[in-house]
């Protein structure tokens, strides 16, 4: 097998899973983690794909993990959080587990988004990535209540800088922008609370740290980072 040969499977492996083409996942069964039981008052569904699982991290590194134990540490007691989300998830994977899970009719006090990603990386159009937000946005408003002062969205991570990408940021950073343009856009005429955590992302192009041993997924120390500008405004919200 010649080296480009290898180089191609090797890709296609990884992809495997990172991105899941079917609209409608052979699990049907979303990541669900409402973990021990708590005394917290408070209830908090996360929704999303790998960047919500905290893929290749520790549970507690995850992001929706370190929110939840810094609003605690801040004494807004907060139960361990609801996930929806599965590593490989599009926008439309998102809203057909969100409809075949467990909490359909289930209400929380504060509830993220983030997804698109994989809309990005499978070609999906950006018209098709548009609508299906647009659905998500007003299903996480539902979920919260009817309250769009207690949805926040984050915008999607630059995965061009990772070594993944393979030197392609010059191609994926632009598209990943395109697609939070779509997603800031919709947020903020929805009223919900935005977080661009992108630039973020991308100072793991001078910084490894910043990236798990997988070579593509945040490491703990970027999703301190973006708790670090989430839990302020999650917390501003939370006291009104």
């Amino acid at each position: 097998m010649s080296r480009a040969s290898l180089i191609i499977l090797i890709t296609v492996i990884i992809l495997s899973g990172c991105a899941k083409k079917s609209d409608n996942p052979a699990i049907t069964k979303p990541d669900t983690i409402a973990t021990a039981p708590s005394d917290g008052s408070l209830s908090y569904l996360a929704l999303g794909d790998s960047y919500t699982v905290g893929q290749s991290v520790p549970p507690n590194a995850s992001f929706p993990a370190q929110l939840t134990s810094q609003l605690n540490y801040q004494l807004y007691p907060v139960k361990p959080p609801t996930i929806i989300a599965i590593t490989g998830w599009t926008s439309s994977n998102l809203i057909y587990g969100i409809a075949h899970s467990n909490y359909v009719h289930t209400k929380f006090d504060f509830v993220t988004l983030l997804i698109g990603v994989n809309d990005q990386f499978l070609n999906i159009s950006e018209t098709t990535y548009r609508s299906n937000f647009v659905t998500l946005l007003h299903t996480a408003i539902n979920f919260a209540k009817g309250d769009n002062t207690r949805v926040f969205v984050l915008s999607i991570p630059d995965y061009g800088v990772t070594p993944f990408a393979m030197g392609r940021d010059s191609v994926i950073g632009p598209q990943i922008d395109q697609f939070n343009a779509i997603n800031k856009q919709e947020s903020l005429k929805a009223g919900v609370s935005y977080l661009d955590i992108t630039g973020i992302s991308r100072l793991a192009a001078t910084d490894t740290t910043l990236i798990a041993s997988d070579g593509l997924h945040p490491s703990g120390k970027m999703y301190t980072l973006w708790v670090q500008q989430l839990e302020p405004m999650v917390l501003a919200r939370l006291k009104q």
